[in-house]
């Protein structure tokens, strides 16, 4: 189809001239509805020279016309895989929900770079109706889950195409802390990594018990032996470890046997903020289960990640970098690493082990 063709048997534009100048804003709404009846009637045959003229008279027109207007427009737009971009980008900025909502949630024309800046500038409602589409990237959940309210948490979190970076991960836990409904949602994510879905359990492990003990408080005295127990089935069940949490243990057996395991690999490990993989390397180097320092690690202070640390004689500096970790994706308040210098410079290799040794104890004593 040519572009003479596309437009016959009116010069489109000099329509388009005529209305802007001269026309009714009921003929400006008129010229709109048969543009896009013009552009929807050929979208498969459409070059993407023709497209971008489209993309021209659309803009136009938009300037010059009312919200109801722009809110057909843009339901009309919204599913067409071919529709003029910078037309779904100018409705999906569009201050009112009503006109955003349908290329938001649903237009196939707006990348990941043009929906962040929305989740990053607009308002929830725009939020919400992102996380309704049928895919989110890491990089889309990461913004809604840092901006969203409780309904765009919710709604981002039970979209079963939607994607989630470990930080994003760890700002839901956080978040979920005293919500049983988003603390099950998030578990039952099945990319969880293995750490936080403990860290989730541990909290959820104080909600439990709350609930048991204002339900049954002749029985408050059980409860605690009760959710210690769901916690020990709930870690050691093979579901928590995840495929790519046996990868990771995979990749750092092979680097120790090897022995190419070091404290760089290691502080490298931490900076791209790698927790399973860190985890492994240190539990090596310390000569402990995974699982020991994987309950070390994950501690709300920084004591346990300094006595496998001392125990593996690492120097401060990856030490630093496997905190800085442990900060960065638990969104908590920055560990103070002044006081964290002087305690690691402080403690004694033999007073590592002695606490270490206590720490494995303590986890071949629960009842199997």
């Amino acid at each position: 189809m040519s572009l003479k063709s596309a437009i016959a048997p009116e010069n489109l534009l000099d329509e388009l001239q005529a209305t802007l100048a001269h026309g009714t804003v009921a003929r400006r709404v008129e010229t709109l509805r048969r543009v896009t009846d013009l552009f929807l009637g050929g979208t498969v045959d459409y070059s993407d020279q023709q497209i971008e003229l489209f993309d021209d008279v659309f803009q136009c027109l938009m300037l010059h016309i009312e919200t109801s207007a722009k809110q057909l427009l843009s339901n009309r737009l919204a599913a067409v895989d071919t529709a003029p971009p910078q037309t779904i980008r100018a409705l999906a900025f569009d201050d009112v929900i009503e006109v955003a909502g349908p290329v938001l949630s649903q237009s196939n024309r707006l990348d990941d770079e043009a929906l962040i800046e929305t989740a990053r500038n607009k308002s929830q409602a725009h939020l919400l109706a992102i996380s309704t589409r049928k895919t989110l990237s890491c990089a889309v959940t990461d913004v809604l889950v840092l901006r969203g309210n409780d309904a765009v948490i919710q709604s981002t979190v039970n979209n079963p195409g939607a994607e989630f970076t470990e930080r994003g991960f760890s700002r839901l836990v956080n978040r979920a802390e005293g919500d049983d409904d988003l603390a099950t949602c998030v578990g039952l994510r099945p990319t969880i990594p293995r750490h936080l879905y403990l860290k989730l359990l541990a909290k959820a492990s104080d909600a439990v018990r709350q609930r048991l003990e204002a339900a049954n408080p002749t029985q408050a005295a059980e409860v605690p032996t009760v959710v210690k127990e769901a916690t020990r089935l709930a870690r050691s069940a093979k579901s928590a470890l995840t495929e790519q949490t046996a990868i990771a243990h995979a990749l750092v057996k092979s680097l120790f046997e090897d022995g190419r395991l070091d404290e760089l690999q290691i502080a490298s490990f931490a900076e791209a903020c790698k927790f399973d993989e860190t985890n492994a390397s240190i539990a090596a180097l310390a000569n402990v289960p995974v699982a020991v320092a994987e309950n070390m690690m994950i501690e709300t202070r920084a004591e346990g990640v300094m006595i496998l640390a001392k125990v593996g004689g690492m120097s401060w500096a990856t030490v630093r970098a496997i905190i800085n970790m442990r900060d960065d994706l638990s969104g908590i308040e920055p560990t103070d690493l002044q006081v964290c210098k002087s305690t690691y410079e402080r403690l004694r290799p033999s007073t590592a082990q002695q606490v270490l040794r206590f720490h494995r104890m303590q986890q071949q004593n629960e009842p199997a």
